[in-house]
């Protein structure tokens, strides 16, 4: 866990160092080609991010959870996760 944060605190700060090359592209008036593969390339780093941020939380809040002999803890897991779900692969397609 130690190592997904480390990594993850990685990511995050590459995310900031090319969102301010973003801006620095957008006040320069950058060619707008540029500016967008600029862009998808933070898109890129921020799934990434995501999905280490999912890896972590599946080996430890849902799989303590998901084994908790609560049902109620049990089923609002179930329900996090199918909101994940909905807000990445049904929203706004």
């Amino acid at each position: 866990i130690a190592d997904l944060k480390k990594r993850a605190i990685h990511r995050s700060r590459i995310l900031r160092g090319q969102m301010k090359g973003l801006e620095k592209m957008i006040e320069n008036e950058d060619y707008c080609m540029d500016i967008l593969t600029q862009s998808l390339a933070i898109q890129k780093s921020l799934s990434s991010l995501n999905k280490l941020m999912i890896e972590n939380h599946l080996k430890t809040h849902v799989t303590d959870n998901l084994s908790s002999a609560d049902k109620r803890i049990q089923a609002d897991t179930i329900t996090e996760l199918l909101g994940l779900y909905e807000l990445t692969y049904v929203r706004g397609k």
